[in-house]
């Protein structure tokens, strides 16, 4: 590293978000510099240390498709692994990994410091540097100066961060880390709109003073799977989680502290996550309710440290000690380290472009947390965004965009600039529209050959995805091509999956389709060797076929929306008729396509009619080929 020279890339942050940016564009060949305040804490899991789950375990699968890091580092850190929603069906249904933080954090360490083309510097950065209306580079506390064509702001919960624990407070990072003000200052002089957010995590508690046998036991899956499409599946055994609940005695514990509660007493001055509340906040909104289930996750066997989830708090440390002790099987609990509420800056994310630059600076990219969200995986998703469009900003191309239909990447994004956020972001499978189309076991189709087109995913990834595609097509074709006949072996095994047995020959690819055939009986009655994860990617193919082609023709009409791009010189006082709010939403977003200004909450359909026909006319006159289907 020379101080004297100038980067491709700068990459503010070493968390989830950094690491995904730094990695992602030194892999597309630029020259990065990462300043990370806390080397040792690469890619820390100050709250739960898992990755995965409902939506976030999409994002995972879908960073890995494109050639990021996040599945590799969990897959090599996991002691527990399950699969959730496997009851709704294959749209939603995905993995969650209970991982040791210490092994995670390390794989990405290791990662960045043995990246090509990335250096890596332990420091705080209190400036941005500008000049005519773009980003040059950092200043460090040291007083030192690093230039760059991009800068990456990927600071998560550091930005003038305060942590509360009941009515006391003081400035500090997660988990008594240093909290970053110079930065914060610095980003609000640049005009940015700035916030307050807050999140919450719970008390750390000694795995010997849980008396385990009073808990409900969940176990990991016994068959092996892995979040990476590249990865060796494992099966992961020897750690127990367990489930106990709250009761009337710990919503009293707490009511008795609420004097004491800086989410009572109005100590607290920002917006918590609304889909993952604190267990305070559940007893004061849901007072009808006498119970909460509380996952009990050992956060590695070594270290002998249990993670309380769903009892995140920012109580007085008396009213954590006593509450957790009325939990089942926790009476003699021992708390490690107290929960607290954390409040810190985020950037008001309509600020930005789909790409992740901000609108009023040039070459600023924002990834993580500073965004309005919440989340590892969320985080590692805007990181690995930011990372390639820098990367491909510093090329002179244009930026990679995932659209809505394309991933939950895109759905996340769009989003974050399109609506905006006034409390932590989290991803939800309800905010995806096509949720049949972006499957957990289909993110590399939908996303690989992006990634191998600008150079993120290597080649020998790459091969493997070709070969498990070959495979694919030709174990599909080889179904169209089978007649099962109705023999008394076959009839024995439909019984036995509760389905009606055959009178005469059917088509394999008739009774592939049948709900009740799942691919292990399939695969019996064909003789089918495929890997069984690809097996059943054939199967919900098979099953879900009208289903998939209506969300198909829906995406059309949806694309068709997003293809139409207001023109540079668009003037949106111009168009006559639009409504009072619309017009002053628009000019407040100012929206780059139909499909997006469609999206934007208080604009009604009736100004995305006018604003349909006010484009086209506007085309016909500078002679453009116009859209005259039917909308």
């Amino acid at each position: 590293m020379k101080i004297d020279e100038k980067y491709d890339v700068i990459v503010v942050g070493g968390g989830h978000a950094g690491c995904e940016a730094a990695l992602s564009a030194a892999r597309m060949g630029s020259r990065v510099l990462m300043l990370n305040l806390y080397l040792d804490n690469t890619a820390m899991m100050p709250c739960n240390p898992s990755i995965g789950g409902p939506a976030k375990g999409h994002l995972v699968r879908e960073i890995d498709a494109l050639g990021g890091e996040m599945a590799k580092a969990a897959d090599n850190a996991t002691h527990h692994l399950r699969w959730l929603n496997t009851s709704k069906g294959p749209a939603v249904r995905t993995l969650r990994a209970q991982c040791d933080p210490v092994k995670y954090s390390n794989h990405y360490r290791t990662a960045i410091l043995t990246c090509p083309g990335l250096e890596v510097h332990q420091a705080m950065v209190t400036d941005l540097l500008t000049e005519k209306g773009k980003v040059v580079g950092v200043k460090i506390r040291t007083g030192q100066t690093f230039l760059s064509k991009t800068v990456i702001i990927a600071t998560g919960t550091y930005l003038a961060a305060k942590i509360h624990i009941g009515l006391t407070s003081h400035k500090s990072g997660p988990l008594g880390m240093v909290s970053s003000s110079g930065l914060a200052k610095s980003l609000r002089k640049t005009g940015l709109n700035v916030g307050r957010l807050r999140t919450d995590t719970t008390p750390r508690v000694l795995a010997d003073s849980i008396n385990w046998e009073m808990l409900d036991r969940q176990e990991s899956i016994k068959e092996a799977d892995s979040f990476s499409h590249f990865g060796e599946k494992r099966v992961y055994e020897g750690i127990i989680c367990g489930l106990t609940r709250t009761n009337k005695y710990t919503h009293e514990v707490m009511r008795k502290y609420f004097d004491r509660s800086p989410l009572i007493q109005g100590t607290l001055d920002s917006e918590g996550p609304r889909y993952c509340p604190s267990i305070d906040d559940k007893v004061i909104k849901f007072p009808e309710k006498d119970t909460h289930p509380i996952f009990l996750e050992p956060i590695n066997p070594e270290g002998r440290e249990v993670y309380l989830q769903n009892f995140s708090t920012s109580m007085c440390l008396e009213a954590q000690f006593e509450s957790v002790r009325t939990l089942k099987g926790c009476e003699s609990a021992h708390i490690l380290r107290p929960g607290y509420a954390i409040e810190y800056d985020f950037v008001d994310p309509t600020q930005l472009y789909p790409w992740l630059e901000t609108k009023n600076i040039a070459n600023l990219f924002l990834a993580g947390q500073i965004n309005g969200t919440s989340g590892y995986e969320e985080a590692g998703s805007q990181g690995l965004m930011a990372g390639i469009n820098a990367a491909l900003r510093v090329k002179g191309l244009d930026p990679l965009v995932l659209r809505r239909d394309q991933a939950y990447i895109g759905v996340l994004i769009d989003d974050l600039v399109t609506k905006g956020t006034s409390e932590p972001y989290r991803m939800l499978t309800s905010r995806c529209e096509y949720r049949l189309l972006l499957r957990h076991d289909n993110a590399d189709a939908r996303l690989s050959p992006a990634g191998k087109e600008i150079g993120l995913l290597r080649d020998e990834e790459w091969n493997i995805l070709q070969k498990r595609w070959r495979e694919m097509e030709e174990e599909a074709q080889r179904i169209k091509n089978i007649k099962i006949p109705p023999t008394e072996k076959i009839n024995q095994i439909l019984r036995g999956a509760a389905s009606s047995p055959l009178d005469e020959g059917t088509p394999a690819a008739e009774l592939l389709k049948r709900p009740e055939i799942s691919w292990e009986v399939f695969s019996e009655i064909t003789s089918s060797t495929i890997e069984k994860e690809l097996g059943e990617r054939i199967s919900v193919s098979a099953k879900y076929e009208g289903y998939i082609n209506r969300q198909l023709r829906q995406v059309n009409k949806f694309r068709r929306m997003e293809m139409l791009k207001f023109p540079e010189d668009f003037d949106f006082y111009a168009v006559s008729g639009l409504s009072a709010e619309g017009r002053q939403k628009l000019l407040k977003f100012m929206p780059r396509t139909l499909g997006q200004a469609s999206r934007i909450s208080g604009i009604p359909p009736t100004d995305i009619q006018l604003l349909w026909v006010a484009v086209e006319n506007k085309r016909r006159l500078k002679g453009e080929a116009t859209d005259d289907r039917d909308n």
